[in-house]
């Protein structure tokens, strides 16, 4: 466990360096008015962006798995039931019948 939370603070602070660096590509791109340097910027930003924010989703899905993990170790047979009655539903739904 804390494994991940190291992994998680990894990846947010990579993901800060790679906007970091995008906003400098960027700023020197306008600078130079280098239009491929300017989206070159704008794309390491973007990826920036979207590390930190994989990282904010890993963290709330695995807490999302937690508790399934504890509602089925404290209600088996009603974890049970609940999977019966949703694969009968999906059968039903599924498979053909006949004429």
């Amino acid at each position: 466990m804390a494994d991940d939370k190291i992994k998680k603070t990894e990846n947010k602070l990579e993901g800060v360096a790679t906007d970091i660096k995008g906003h400098i590509k960027d700023a020197a791109g306008g600078l130079t008015g280098d239009i491929g340097l300017q989206v070159s910027g704008k794309f390491d930003q973007f990826t920036g962006h979207m590390q930190q924010d994989f990282a904010d989703l890993y963290d709330e899905g695995e807490g999302v798995v937690e508790k399934a993990v504890t509602f089925v170790r404290d209600k088996p047979l009603l974890a049970i039931g609940l999977v019966s009655a949703f694969s009968l539903v999906l059968g039903w739904l599924l498979i053909p019948r006949r004429k």
